[in-house]
C-alpha cells in the first residue's frame, strides 16, 4: 500500500515534468490554496491551471499519488514532500454494481483528487441502483462530485468526495446506491473529518 503526498514545491514539479515528456504525472492542486481557475462554460467541465510556463505561486500545494511520485523521483533526488497519508486512510467505496473496470482511474489518483478537496473518502457513483448512468455537471472546483477516468479509457467515472464521516453516513443511507454495505463502510471510516485525518494519519518527512 502506497501513500499520497502533499508537495509545496510547484517549480520542482514543473521542472521534472519537462524532463519526463510523455509520462503520466498527476498533481492535483489543493482546492483551498493554489493556482486554480474554473472554466465554467457548459463544454469545459474541468479545472484549468495557469499557463505551463507560469511563475510558481507562493503557497501553492499539490497532492500527488504514489505512482506519480515514483515517476517524478526518476529525475534527481527524491521529490521533497511536506506530508504523506497512507492510501488505506482514504477509502474508496465501489459497491457491488461496479462496471467498466478497464476505464477506472488509478486509485492513488482518486485519493489525491479527494485530498485536494479536503475530503476523507470517495464514493463511486457512476451508475445508480437501477443501472442508469448518473449525469452531473460540476458547478465549481469544490463541487464534491467529480469525473475521472484512466487515460485512454472509454468510460468517464463519477466519484463523490466525502468530507466528514457524518456526511458519508447520511449520503450512503439516503443516496442513489441503496446498498446496505455502503452504510456499514461509511460508519467505519478512519477519520471524522479532514482535520482529524491530518492529525491522526499524516506523516511528516
Amino acid at each position: 500500500m502506497g501513500r499520497v503526498y502533499l508537495v509545496s514545491d510547484d517549480g520542482e514539479i514543473a521542472r521534472r515534468r519537462r524532463e519526463l515528456p510523455g509520462l503520466l504525472i498527476e498533481a492535483w492542486p489543493d482546492l483551498y490554496r493554489g493556482d486554480l481557475f474554473w472554466m465554467g462554460d457548459d463544454e469545459a467541465r474541468r479545472a484549468a491551471y495557469a499557463l505551463e510556463h507560469r511563475e510558481p505561486l507562493p503557497g501553492a500545494l499539490y497532492w500527488i499519488g504514489e505512482a506519480s511520485k515514483v515517476t517524478l523521483d526518476r529525475v534527481g533526488s527524491p521529490l521533497p514532500w511536506d506530508l504523506a497519508i497512507e492510501e488505506a486512510s482514504v477509502p474508496i467505496y465501489y459497491g457491488p454494481r461496479l462496471t467498466d473496470i478497464g476505464s477506472l482511474p488509478a486509485e492513488d489518483s482518486v485519493r489525491a483528487r479527494v485530498l485536494s478537496a479536503h475530503g476523507i473518502a470517495a464514493l463511486w457513483t457512476t451508475y445508480d441502483a437501477s443501472g442508469a448512468r448518473v449525469e452531473h455537471r460540476p458547478s465549481s472546483p469544490i463541487d464534491p462530485i467529480f469525473h475521472l477516468r484512466r487515460p485512454g479509457g472509454a468510460t468517464v467515472h463519477l466519484f463523490r468526495t466525502l468530507t466528514t464521516r457524518a456526511e458519508a453516513v447520511d449520503i450512503t443511507a439516503a443516496g442513489p446506491l441503496h446498498d446496505p454495505g455502503a452504510s456499514d463502510w461509511a460508519e467505519k471510516l478512519p477519520a471524522e473529518d479532514f482535520a482529524d485525518l491530518i492529525r491522526r494519519h499524516a506523516a511528516q518527512p
